[in-house]
């Protein structure tokens, strides 16, 4: 049984959500508020449902707080969206958007995809060593020499498809396509902030050569 953390401050909306998943097999947890949110998503559940609106503490501040231990998807609710806020969104760590008001029935097939998508078996190698480097592909980890490096979850999957296609050339809008997918709400200068981040992170292991900026062309990943 799928787990689902429900945020958002409006009770009626947590209980038409909640009702409907609950009837659909689901297992839900509830939260009405950022701090909340915050203890619960430590029960790991496999996806999360964040309001964006709400008082003392955001969604985004949320996304942000959990995503480097939470690595399921997060799907943001709100009830408008500018460009720069969907960019806000992704580069926080969100996976989509579900604009308000939205039908139990859209929300339900958008949860399942992104849960079939999360829970995909890959046919390609658990693990790959790069040097000093242990990538970890069911697991979802990355070490050097022992310490697993904090990756939120879409700079792991920027690794994961560079360092599985090791010499071959990705521009920004080929992995954001891949990765966010074709429908999403977003922009690929999201890609570019997350790149920016991963290689902050390796550099403090000296592995930042892996990621390797091609200019004018893309990103690559060597050994």
């Amino acid at each position: 049984m799928y787990k689902i953390l429900i945020v958002d401050d409006e009770p009626d909306v947590v209980s038409m959500i909640r009702d409907y998943f609950e009837l659909n097999g689901y297992d839900t947890l509830t939260a009405s508020n950022g701090e909340k949110a915050m203890e619960l998503a430590l029960e790991q559940p496999d996806l999360i449902l964040l309001d964006i609106n709400m008082p003392h503490m955001d969604g985004l501040a949320v996304c942000r707080g959990i995503r480097d231990y939470v690595s399921c998807p997060i799907l943001f609710l709100t009830a408008r969206i500018e460009d720069s806020d969907k960019v806000q969104g992704f580069a926080a760590g969100g996976d989509d958007y579900i604009l308000k008001p939205f039908s139990m029935e859209e929300l339900g097939a958008r949860v399942a995809a992104h849960i079939r998508r999360e829970h995909r078996c890959k046919a390609d190698a658990n693990v790959r060593f790069w040097g000093r480097m242990v990538i970890d592909y069911t697991a979802k980890t990355v070490a050097v020499e022992g310490p697993v490096i904090p990756f939120a979850r879409k700079e792991y999957e920027i690794i994961e498809l560079l360092s599985l296609n090791s010499g071959q050339v990705f521009d920004k809008e080929r992995i954001y396509e891949k990765l966010w997918g074709y429908d999403a709400e977003g922009d690929s200068s999201v890609v570019a902030e997350h790149v920016r981040r991963i290689r902050a992170k390796l550099k403090e292991y000296g592995e930042e050569y892996h990621l390797e900026t091609v200019w004018g062309m893309g990103y690559r990943w060597k050994k």
